[in-house]
């Protein structure tokens, strides 16, 4: 599968790969033994991504490389328009099931001191997208062979996603390019370092939050600091921006809509005696409540306008959207966990914690029922507390193939249920 690819400069390969764990129902056709057998070939895939990481928007190598390896199968993949993404299906008849892995990097230092260290400057796979592409090939691959032994009841899609990452986000030309087409339900996972590995996650209802973006630009007319009542005294202004609008959010929303505004960036002035004519504050909007966050952009804008009416100061408020929130439809989510707890074992399958992290996946069940779940990728009995996003972000290799078990298992199980 990966003659590309160098197993001997990826470092060594985890001694306990897993096999079907204790408690777990067998693969189909044979694909335990595969998965046994191919184990070190995905992880050295997931190491050659995880050293050439692509910012979002600019997954080209890593869509040529998964379209490669599809096309090696027998399967025939097809490139996004922009060719930084993949679609590919498995299989035959009426009945469509999607999986969804995305592939973007971010912008930040690999510091990690492994063989698969980031080669490019300022850019890490630092929140897993690397395991979850890595997982959703093997699962392509698996599928396939069920495929051509005539074994698998129906369609399997699989969607490479480029830019989870980004504002505007990958989702939307995924589904423009017909991802979802004659569809009845899509799932994913993402890892989730705080579960050691062979653990999922899953979650039924709110799972991740919406995410949107606020600017607010003040201006006015400044002066001296001795005498600010000449003036518009915008860092007060923005001051009371930053602490007063968010309260009075929190009094404005049902609190069960689980709603959070937090300021990232405050930017006025230089000099500590004179006071600016312009300003600037941004925050994030958090929402649980598909309803609440509907209606966010325009309470938020108007508790800012009314906040800063008082100062003196002219203000303008730039409202984006982000991703509305992740909720997982009730029925998928029994499927995936019910997969899950076949592949992995009952014992092996926990309730997820809501995340007020965005995740784009939230796109496609605004047109299909769908569930996501989390990939334990922590060391079992490690002291190590690890969290995506951080610079020395890496996982339990073990973890691909668990999620390559858990996802074939998805796979059939909602095909089946269709």
């Amino acid at each position: 599968m990966t003659s590309a690819l160098s197993l001997a400069q990826s470092g060594p390969i985890p001694s306990a790969w897993p096999e079907k764990p204790p408690g777990a129902d067998p693969l189909p056709g044979h694909l335990d033994r595969w998965l046994a057998s191919r184990g070190a070939e995905l992880v050295a895939v997931r190491r050659h991504i995880h050293a050439h990481p692509e910012l979002s928007h600019q997954e080209f190598e890593t869509a040529a490389l998964v379209a490669r390896e599809l096309a090696a199968a027998g399967l025939q993949p097809r490139l996004l328009p922009k060719g930084n993404g993949v679609i590919c299906d498995i299989g035959r008849g009426d009945r469509v099931v999607a999986l969804r892995a995305d592939m973007d990097a971010l912008p930040m230092p690999d510091v990690k001191d492994v063989p698969y260290r980031s080669t490019v400057d300022g850019v890490a796979h630092a929140c897993g997208h690397d395991v979850h592409t890595t997982i959703l090939l093997g699962v392509g691959l698996a599928l396939a062979q069920l495929a051509d032994r005539g074994e698998l009841p129906g369609r399997v899609r699989l969607l490479f996603q480029p830019a989870e990452e980004a504002v505007p986000s990958g989702a939307p030309e995924v589904i423009a390019a017909g991802g979802l087409k004659d569809v009845s339900s899509i799932f994913a996972l993402h890892c989730a370092p705080q579960l050691p590995a062979g653990l999922v996650g899953v979650r039924s209802g709110p799972f991740t939050a919406a995410a949107d973006v606020v600017e607010v630009r003040l201006t006015g007319r400044g002066g001296h600091t001795a005498r600010p009542h000449l003036t518009a005294d915008l860092v007060h202004a923005l001051g009371r921006v930053v602490v007063d609008v968010p309260s009075l959010l929190d009094r404005r929303v049902d609190p069960r809509a689980g709603v959070s505004m937090v300021f990232g960036a405050v930017r006025a002035g230089e000099a500590a005696n004179a006071i600016p004519i312009e300003g600037y504050a941004r925050a994030t909007v958090r929402v649980l409540n598909r309803d609440a966050w509907r209606e966010a952009p325009q309470l938020v804008t108007q508790l800012i306008q009314d906040v800063v009416a008082g100062t003196g100061a002219e203000v303008e408020v730039s409202y984006t959207r982000g991703v509305p929130p992740v909720i997982n439809d009730r029925m998928a989510t029994a499927v995936i966990a019910g997969a899950a707890g076949a592949a992995l074992g009952p014992d092996r399958v926990v309730e997820a914690e809501i995340s007020m992290g965005g995740e784009d996946f939230a796109c496609y069940l605004e047109h299909v029922p769908g569930s996501m779940i989390r990939l334990g990728t922590g060391v079992p009995g490690s002291d190590v507390r690890m969290d995506i996003h951080q610079s020395g972000f890496d996982v339990d290799e073990r973890a691909i193939g668990y999620g390559v078990r858990v996802m074939v298992h998805t796979a059939l199980a909602a095909l089946l249920s269709a």
